[in-house]
Formats: structure tokens, C-alpha cells, sequence
């Protein structure tokens, strides 16, 4: 059976650098932080006080206030950024065939802050159980493809991958691997979360995964520094459109990118802790790569999980220079957490989006916040420091790794118009 080809017609964003695809390329160019102290809540007794929030996003200028209650902002941030690609990739609904598109959605958490919210508000009462009708439908990973699908009508396949930080680069694969085979023509796929919550930070700083630099927070991301000490939690969305290509052509579509294949591992180490010698990382790679049927020295631009922990980013930059060999030295890596922290399951889309629009611009966007050499790096490794570098790129590589050991890798190429 031949497989057909998939191509992106659509891209959305709503990021700590950008509420939109123009704001978010803004940020990534630029080099702009988005961590800053924390505003949802009183932070003052938790070891992290800062995050990457989104900036000026008010739910009622999307949602009237009667939807805007029933839906988790993890949910609101999936619709938001779903719009924006729809709409983007030009599409008539009143023509697609709505039994053969699709929305296959990525998040790790779900609707943290609505139970997080529930469950405090019952232990403040008397025992008695009063909760929130639409606490459950708030609350449950699921919901926002669900939501995405009933605004639209879309009757294809419909759910959410759950694999923690890797959560909507196993959606975008899945969606990948629909089309190719011939059961859709268009999947709306990405992923969203909203863990800026006191349950999330608190969590996260028990398990000693966040920086704690709460003096200089826009500098506390700081991917491949020496003295990085944890990653920076984030929030957001972003939403592509996959298509398959000749229902693309028809239709006179716009086409960011081809979507050359997508790889899948297991580190099988550790519940958090990345496998020391990127083992699990080097056989993600490589999958990616003979899924796309290219070879290594094709590649031009890697977008890294580099999360700015202390093991994960060594580990995997270790894996590129064995995977890629002598090449690794010619690729532009980089990583976009720099700049948005770690959106956790939308982790995986905002950075696809960002090595798509690398392509389109041919402008690699920086790894900001570096001053110090780390001696257990090769130093012979482009990490594109500071400043955004241009150059051609033809094919862009982004990885994504959760906790668990989930790898996920997938692979664009520039596809002439």
C-alpha cells in the first residue's frame, strides 16, 4: 500500500511570547522571554514564584461568560488556537467531507486548576458534596478535542493523547499516520495546558523539576547553561492542520511544510530521570528518520526537548552528536523553552510550529539566556545562542520527551509551492 503524503495547511498559536502566529514568530525571533513572576496566585511561599503565563489573554474576548465557566482554560486555549489554524488553512466547512476530518488532541494534564479548585472548595466545606455540575466535563483530558469537533461538526476520529510532556507530538504522529493511510483528508492536532496552578507548581517543585532563580526569571530558562537547575513551567496552545496533500492541491491550499514522518520510544529507565546515554533518545531519532526514509546529513535544524534540567539537556545532546555523527557540527540545535518555558503536553505543537515557521522565514530562533559553558557539552555543537541565525532550512527535526520515558520526534521538509 502506497502512503499517502501530509502536508500543514494551518498553524495556530497562543503562547507566553504571543497570543497569535505573528506574536509567537515575534517572540521566537527576537529572542523574547515570556517567564515572569506568577499572577494567578499568591506564589510567596513556594520555592518558584515565576512562570510563563500568558500575557493579556482574557477569556470573554473569545468566549461569552456563560461558555467561558464551563470550559477549563486548558479547553479555552485548545479552541483559541484550533480557530486561528482553521481559519488560517482557509478551509469551507461548508465543503469538506466532516466524516473524514478529524481532531486529535495532546495534553498531559487536562483541567488541572478546575480540580484542584473543586477539591479545595469540598475540603473548606462541611463534608458535604457539593460539587460543580460541570466539574467532571471541565476537568477531563479528553474534553477539548471533544469541544474543538462540536463547534465545528467534524465526525472523524476523535481523542487525545495522554504521554505527559510528548502528549501532542503523539498526537500530531497520530495524525499523521490517519492520513497516510487513507481514513482522513484533514486532522486538526496539536495540544494545550494550563498546569500555572498552585497543584502544579507546588508538584512540580516537590519533585525538584523547576528552576528556582526567582531573582532574574526571564533568565531562568536557560537551556545547555551550565547553570541551569530546572525547567520553567509554561501554558498555551498551538494547532496545526494536517492534510493530505492532493485534497490540499485541490483546494489551492497554502502548505507550510510537508510532514515527513514522525518516530516513537521508550527510555524503559526511569520515572522522570532521561536514560544518562540518551540511549532512548538515539532510537527515537533514528525511527523518525527511517519513517521519513531520509538520511541523517539531510537534516539542517533541530529543535531539542531541552528543557534546561541539569541530566535531560546533556543526554540528548549527547544522542544528536552519536546519531548524526560528523553532520551534528552543521545543524543549527536549539531550544524554544528558552524563551516559552515548558508548556508540558503543548510542548510538542508550539515547537513544530516553530520549526515550520524556521523553514518559512529560514531564520533559526536562539537559545537565549546562555552565558556559561557547560564542560559536558561539545562545544563543537551549534546551539544558536542568543541571537536567531539565518540559513536555508529544508528539513527541520523537533524532539519531545515526557515523563515515563515517552520520546516522540517528528520530521518537516520545505515543500515547493
Amino acid at each position: 500500500m502506497k502512503l499517502k503524503r501530509v502536508v500543514v495547511t494551518g498553524l495556530g498559536a497562543l503562547t507566553p511570547i504571543g497570543n497569535n502566529i505573528s506574536e509567537y514568530w515575534d517572540g521566537l525571533k527576537n529572542g523574547r522571554s515570556g517567564s515572569a513572576p506568577i499572577t494567578y496566585f499568591d506564589a510567596e511561599k513556594f520555592k518558584t514564584k515565576f512562570a510563563c503565563e500568558l500575557k493579556n489573554f482574557v477569556a470573554t474576548d473569545y468566549f461569552d461568560r456563560k461558555e467561558a465557566r464551563k470550559l477549563d482554560r486548558f479547553a479555552q486555549y485548545a479552541l483559541v488556537a484550533s480557530d486561528e489554524a482553521i481559519k488560517d488553512a482557509n478551509l469551507n466547512l461548508d465543503q469538506v467531507d466532516k466524516f473524514r476530518v478529524g481532531v486529535i488532541w495532546g495534553a498531559g494534564i487536562g483541567g488541572l486548576e478546575t480540580f484542584q479548585d473543586e477539591v479545595l472548595n469540598f475540603a473548606a466545606g462541611d463534608g458535604t458534596p457539593r460539587f460543580n455540575p460541570f466539574f467532571i466535563p471541565k476537568m477531563i483530558a479528553d474534553i477539548a478535542p471533544g469541544h474543538i469537533s462540536i463547534k465545528h461538526g467534524f465526525m472523524g476520529p476523535n481523542y487525545t493523547t495522554v504521554s505527559a510532556c510528548a502528549s501532542s507530538a503523539n498526537a500530531m504522529i497520530d495524525a499523521l499516520n490517519y492520513i497516510r493511510l487513507g481514513h482522513c483528508d484533514v486532522i486538526v492536532t496539536g495540544g494545550s495546558e494550563a498546569a500555572v496552578t498552585m497543584a502544579g507548581m507546588g508538584g512540580f517543585n516537590a519533585m525538584h523539576a523547576l528552576s528556582t532563580l526567582n531573582e532574574t526569571p526571564e533568565t531562568a530558562s536557560r537551556p545547555f547553561d551550565a547553570t541551569r537547575d530546572g525547567f520553567v513551567l509554561g501554558e498555551g496552545s498551538g494547532a496545526l492542520i494536517l492534510e493530505e496533500y492532493e485534497h490540499a492541491k485541490a483546494r489551492g491550499a497554502k502548505i507550510y511544510a510537508e510532514v515527513l514522518g514522525g518516530g516513537m520510544s521508550s527510555d524503559a529507565y526511569h520515572v522522570t530521570a532521561p536514560h544518562p546515554d540518551g540511549i532512548g533518545v538515539e532510537r527515537v531519532m533514528l525511527n523518525c528518520l527511517n519513517d521519513a526514509g531520509i538520511s541523517a546529513d539531510e537534516v539542517d535544524a533541530i529543535n531539542t526537548h531541552g528543557t534546561s534540567t541539569p541530566l535531560g539537556d546533556v543526554a540528548e545532546l549527547k544522542a544528536i552528536s552519536k546519531i548524526f555523527g560528523a553532520h551534528a557540527n552543521k545543524i543549527n540545535i536549539n531550544s524554544t523553552k528558552s524563551m516559552t518555558g515548558h508548556l508540558l503536553g503543548a510542548a510538542g505543537a508550539i515547537e513544530a510550529i516553530a520549526s515550520i515557521l524556521a523553514m518559512e522565514h529560514s531564520l533559526v530562533p536562539p537559545t537565549i539566556n546562555h552565558t556559561t559553558v557547560d564542560e559536558n557539552i561539545d562545544p563543537s555543537l551549534n546551539l544558536t545562542l542568543n541571537k536567531a541565525q539565518e540559513r536555508e532550512v529544508n528539513v527541520a527535526m523537533s524532539n519531545t520527551f515526557g515523563f515515563g520515558g515517552h520520546n516522540a520526534c517528528i520530521l518537516f521538509r520545505k515543500i515547493e509551492q
